[in-house]
């Protein structure tokens, strides 16, 4: 398991070059890594025109620094995109140094290959819109495929939350625990966390999908009968893929079944899904805020701001990040 260590920064030179920006998707986990820092956030106006066109304005100088916009693209993820290379575009004009578009929750990134013929790719699309828009770099948290980092023209560093929800799973103390792919997609993902997680055995749901947002399980590969079930993931939308795992595990004879996931979509009827009772425990991140309405007695959530405040103050000093996970 990897342990953050918090950075100790430098008075003068380059952290002076350092600034750290927020949109409004997610203003809390922005302060939190501010706070990592030791740092303050920059004050920038955001507002609406009447026709809902989105205004940005950075209000103090960056001319020469190294900017930091921590913006997931998430729900509303149109606006949220939209206001990230407007952030971008700003400060290019202001003539920033060099521009890091922090997305811990990429959004459009289900769509990374032609499924059926005439559809589009638009984990591309977003990916060259980011890179028009003026980005320098991309430091981006669990990515859906790993392929998505190919489609940047610009650098980009992709990190994971595994490590904060390694810790919390390894804080339980739990016993018997098999690792569970809700997919055949998701092995690699699994395989790495079980490892970690003092390389506990691998199951595998075997899942035929047969529309978006529709999941039908078949069966179970490996053995869960009498053990501790952890469902890993990197995110959880409507809960369908989970819900029906979970239910499958059961009839296996899984004695207890917990889900694990990055990023906390939560698309109704996720919250219906999750609350009925099947899981012991829904343990996700804050890459997406999680409103008080789609809170529920399972949920857990855990912050990955000194994930993400670490891997920046590498970026910005030059130093490796995905030593991080090492």
């Amino acid at each position: 398991m990897t342990s953050i260590i918090q950075p100790t920064l430098p008075q003068t030179g380059i952290k002076n070059r350092l600034r750290l920006l927020s949109g409004s998707a997610n203003v809390t986990l922005a302060r939190e890594i501010a706070n990592y820092l030791n740092l303050d956030l920059q004050p920038i106006v955001c507002k609406r025109f009447a026709d809902g066109e989105i205004y940005i304005q950075i209000e103090d100088s960056i001319r020469g620094c190294d900017v930091y916009l921590i913006q997931p693209t998430c729900q509303m993820v149109n606006d949220h995109l939209m206001e990230l290379m407007i952030m971008i575009d700003a400060c290019r004009r202001a003539s920033a140094r060099q521009i890091t578009a922090v997305i811990p929750y990429y959004g459009y990134g289900r769509a990374d290959r032609l499924v059926v013929v005439r559809e589009s790719i638009t984990a591309k699309l977003v990916a060259n819109l980011i890179s028009q828009a003026g980005a320098d770099r991309i430091l981006a948290m669990d990515l859906h495929s790993a392929q998505i980092q190919g489609y940047f023209d610009i650098p980009i560093d992709h990190i994971y939350g595994s490590p904060v929800l390694l810790d919390y799973i390894g804080s339980k103390q739990l016993s018997d625990v098999v690792v569970v792919s809700p997919d055949i997609g998701g092995v690699k993902r699994a395989r790495s966390f079980a490892k970690r997680l003092n390389d506990a055995p691998l199951a595998i749901v075997d899942k035929r999908r047969q529309a978006h947002n529709v999941a039908q399980v078949m069966n179970v590969i490996g053995n869960v009968a009498g053990k501790t079930a952890v469902l890993v993931d990197d995110m959880i939308d409507t809960g369908g893929t989970l819900s029906e795992a979970a239910k499958t595990l059961r009839e296996e004879g899984a004695r207890q079944v917990y889900a694990c996931a990055t990023h906390a979509v939560l698309s109704p009827p996720a919250v219906e899904r999750l609350s009925s009772g099947i899981f012991e425990e829904v343990i996700v991140t804050n890459t997406i805020p999680v409103p008080e309405t789609r809170q529920f007695k399972q949920l857990t959530v855990l912050s990955v701001a000194s994930l993400l405040g670490e891997a920046i103050w590498r970026i910005h000093e030059d130093s490796s990040v995905s030593s991080m996970f090492q």
